[in-house]
């Protein structure tokens, strides 16, 4: 009795060996759903990510169909805060007065620094000082001698902008009375003020100084 126990005891190297591989292979098969489960999830992420991006998409498109208004409402809506106090059509009124006034205060203070760092602006042209009581003399071209004792002067005028310092080039017409119809288209000629002479003649032929060629 005591030979078979101990024939039953013993084992051979290779039931060993299969006791060992065992074991391996359950582990083995435990860890394959694992891996499984592992491969399934980035799917399943991907595949919850999908319509998650879609939706940011189609809520961009939303987002640019809209019109600026209703974009700034939209903005308006989102923003973190306590909510301001309802307020009247005249409290909104003097609040926008008040945002204005205070635009225009800065608009002021950047003009004046820029104005400041520029350096002071010039006089311009200083106006001809004339005595009082003279009368005013213009030298001009003819430009029209149609009309009977009517003549059209275009007078030139060239002056300094006195805040940019640019030279402004215009020109001004006048209606000038030429009694004996002497000046002609092109001349040269010089027109003093006068008094009321017709509706638009305020001045009067004075001299030719260059005649037309």
């Amino acid at each position: 009795m005591a030979e078979e126990e101990k024939q039953e005891t013993e084992e051979t190297p290779e039931e060993s060996a299969e006791k060992q591989a065992a074991p391996e292979a359950d582990s083995a098969e435990e860890q394959a759903p694992e891996a499984d489960a592992a491969e399934e999830a980035p799917e399943a992420e991907a595949a919850e990510e999908a319509p998650g991006g879609e939706a940011e998409a189609a809520e961009e498109e939303r987002e640019e169909a809209l019109s600026p208004k209703e974009r700034r409402k939209r903005e308006r809506s989102r923003a973190s805060g306590p909510a301001r106090p309802p307020r009247t059509p005249e409290e909104r009124i003097a609040e926008r007065a008040e945002r204005r006034r205070a635009a225009a205060v800065a608009r002021r203070r950047h003009r004046a620094a820029r104005r400041a760092k520029r350096g002071e602006p010039g006089q311009g042209t200083p106006r001809p000082e004339r005595e009082p009581g003279s009368r005013k003399v213009r030298q001009g071209t003819v430009v029209s001698a149609g009309a009977d004792k009517t003549i059209t002067v275009e007078i030139p005028v060239v002056r300094r902008h006195p805040t940019y310092e640019k030279v402004v080039r215009r020109t001004s017409k006048l209606h000038a009375h030429d009694e004996s119809n002497e000046a002609q288209e092109g001349d040269v000629v010089r027109v003093i003020e006068s008094r009321p002479l017709s509706r638009t003649k305020r001045w009067r032929l004075l001299d030719v100084l260059e005649r037309s060629r």
